[in-house]
């Protein structure tokens, strides 16, 4: 099974936040193939830029040690994804979640996160 890390999940992760349900971190933990979304990436710099967001490192570095320690693999934004989102009905505004949904739903991949509002989609979501 191949899953995708919603940002909140790749973030608590991370920093060890009490958060994390026991679901996720075994997911995480596991050796299936675990992708972030290159969208969640971006979300991260965008929220570190206007100070919403602070880690404890160099944005560059900290990306890097995560993806490799994880065992991470980084989900590009690709076309078929695009169409998906195109037609996606609007339950959710959030840029960054309607495309990690619209990926999901794409790749066939489950979701690891919280988001209630992820409910309202044909999509495969744990936490």
């Amino acid at each position: 099974m191949s899953y995708l890390l919603d940002t909140h999940t790749f973030l608590w992760y991370a920093s060890g936040a009490p958060e994390l349900s026991e679901t996720a971190l075994n997911i995480i933990d596991s050796r299936h193939d675990k992708f972030v979304s290159i969208a969640s990436l971006w979300e991260i710099a965008i929220k570190l830029n206007i100070g919403k967001l602070n880690i404890n490192d160099d944005f560059d570095k900290f990306i890097k040690k995560q993806i490799s320690i994880n065992n991470y693999k980084i989900l590009e934004i690709k076309l078929p994804h695009l169409s998906v989102l195109r037609n996606l009905t609007i339950y959710h505004r959030d840029p960054f979640d309607r495309i990690i949904i619209s990926q999901s739903i794409s790749e066939s991949l489950t979701i690891v996160g919280k988001d209630v509002a992820f409910n309202n989609y044909n999509i495969d979501i744990i936490w």
